[in-house]
């Protein structure tokens, strides 16, 4: 399960990392193409975390 923690993390952080470097998003005030396609990957991350955790396991 670590490598799923692990995968999540990893996506978050460079999302994060892209939103706070990007010109783009940072002067339009809008995602770019690529923020939108890292978010995806984040969110799909964390879709993968939930399911590994399995129902009725606490999210904290």
């Amino acid at each position: 399960m670590s490598s799923v923690n692990d995968a999540l993390e990893n996506a978050r952080f460079t999302y994060e990392q892209h939103m706070r470097t990007c010109r783009q998003c940072h002067v339009d005030a809008a995602p770019c193409a690529v923020a939108k396609h890292l978010l995806r990957i984040y969110n799909l991350a964390r879709r993968d975390r939930l399911r590994a955790m399995g129902p009725g396991t606490p999210s904290a």
